[in-house]
């Protein structure tokens, strides 16, 4: 199939036949039990399924099967709020207090701080891995909220990007304030049912009617083996994590952003203007590998494919990993929903080649460290970093750096500690802001198949932090 230039929509023809057979050989090398494939290509949508949703019991995925899409709930979220901001219902640029007026943080002072744009682009300060089963109620979300004003933050408001869960979970209390609606409401009145995405739920007792995938757990080189639960997510959890969809279905939700707002019916879901603005550079991201993003917008993860502008999204829940790409130039949408094995592989490879086949775009290539790694001297570097359920400690003397990743508190069960080997890749400085890159080798499945990037940062204040999944976890004293 001849590949396309951008813009050029005509030409686009999607080979069902090949790309199903691409899908197949690719799950299979890569140990993903079970995987489906969307494609918004030349204004049509094409699905693609392969493997089993459980491999206890054999049954098959099929292009009707839902999947637990993670932090892809946050870009569904996100979409809400930017309906309320529309309406001049919301001020992204007030406090977030403004709406909950009962909102604090662990540091009163920086409370002030906290916008709802902010909240969005992940520069909120507030941290990600606070996880807290507040019950089933529709209280819960308020519950959570309530319960996380003693967490510390990662940073100060508006001083760097930490990517936050708990950030978009205070998003969705707003979108209950403000709707009078439970968030899982909200979500299907405003945007799944004007979108007619009958495959799209938040509720485990509303997946039962479907084919629901099973995630798998295991280490990388075995076949891996269903998860002991389906769902380790409270309820509360929604807005950051818990939307399940088809893939076809992420992609239609996709199609929505990509055609100004509109929905198929002509029903309108939100304005070009507000659209444009979601995917509009917010902030900068340090690390520009774990999800391939340079930056962040109001919801979207931002991506130059060498000078090719897209967006999208990353998710992953128990051992379900979700991957949404699109390129506004071409109206091209990707989505692949996976239930386990090697997943990060199996989408690196199966997207760089639809990327470039369908939009004529180039991924950049994997994360490693280069084949001579720079001197660095990790002297300064060295120490305990710290923020909500994670401890990192760095030790390091004649160039060989060393990295403990341990979870603390509420997430101690969520892994054994990571150790991992640090390889210099580069260093930067910019004024008075000092970058320093490594790569973790040895991590395991729970973060990456190869290697990890760890970012070292200074602010302009003078803090010293380390990045790692783009959470910022700042140096202790």
């Amino acid at each position: 199939m001849p590949s396309i230039m951008p813009g050029d929509l005509t030409t686009t023809v999607f080979d069902t036949v090949r790309w199903q057979a691409r899908l197949e050989a690719l799950r299979a090398e890569h140990g993903v039990p079970g995987a489906s494939l969307a494609v918004l290509a030349g204004g049509r949508v094409h699905e693609l399924a392969s493997g089993v949703l459980h491999s206890g019991t054999g049954v098959e995925v099929t292009t009707d099967s839902v999947f637990q899409l993670g932090s892809v709930a946050k870009v569904y979220t996100a979409t809400l709020v930017m309906q309320l901001a529309e309406s001049g219902e919301l001020d992204l640029d007030a406090p977030v207090t403004d709406v909950l007026p009962d909102f604090s943080v662990a540091d009163a002072d920086a409370a002030g701080g906290i916008t709802v744009r902010r909240l969005l682009s992940h520069t909120g300060g507030l941290t990600c891995d606070f996880t807290l089963d507040t019950g089933r109620g529709d209280d819960c979300l308020a519950r959570y909220v309530e319960a996380a004003e003693g967490v510390p933050l990662d940073c100060p408001p508006g001083t760097a990007l930490s990517y936050s869960s708990v950030g978009y979970n205070v998003l969705g209390r707003i979108v209950e304030v403000l709707t009078g609606l439970t968030w899982d409401e909200a979500l299907k009145q405003r945007l799944l049912q004007p979108l007619g995405l009958e495959r799209t739920m938040t509720l485990p007792e509303e997946a039962l009617r479907f084919r629901a995938a099973m995630g798998h757990l295991g280490e990388p080189g075995r076949d891996p083996e269903p998860a002991p639960v389906w769902d380790m997510m409270p309820r509360s959890a929604g807005p950051y994590g818990r939307v399940l969809a088809t893939a076809g279905d992420v992609v239609r939700f996709a199609r929505m952003h990509l055609d100004g707002g509109m929905a198929p019916d002509g029903t309108r879901v939100l304005d070009p203007g507000t659209v444009a603005m979601m995917r509009r550079r917010e902030a900068d991201c340090p690390d520009k590998w774990s999800v391939s993003a340079d930056g962040w917008g109001l919801g979207w993860s931002l991506h130059d494919w060498n000078g090719v502008q897209g967006y999208g999204h990353d998710g992953a829940a128990t051992g379900q990993y979700a991957y949404l790409r699109v390129v506004p130039e071409t109206g091209l949408a990707i989505a692949l929903t996976t239930n386990g094995g090697s997943a990060r592989l199996l989408y690196a490879e199966l997207f760089r080649e639809l990327l470039q086949e369908l939009a004529g775009v180039r991924m950049p290539d994997a994360f490693a460290p280069p084949a001579v790694p720079p001197a660095v001297d990790l002297t300064s570097l060295a120490g305990t970093y710290t923020r909500a359920g994670v401890v990192i400690s760095v030790t390091g003397h004649d160039g060989a750096g060393r990295l403990v990743y341990e979870f603390v508190d509420g997430m101690r069960d969520f892994s054994p500690p990571i150790e991992a080997e640090l390889v210099p890749v580069s260093r930067t400085v910019s004024g008075t802001t000092v970058e320093t890159v490594f790569a973790a080798s040895g991590v395991g499945a729970a973060f990456s198949e190869d290697w990890m990037p760890v970012v070292f940062t200074t602010l302009a204040d003078g803090s010293s932090y380390c990045c790692i999944g783009m959470r910022a976890a700042p140096k202790a004293p």
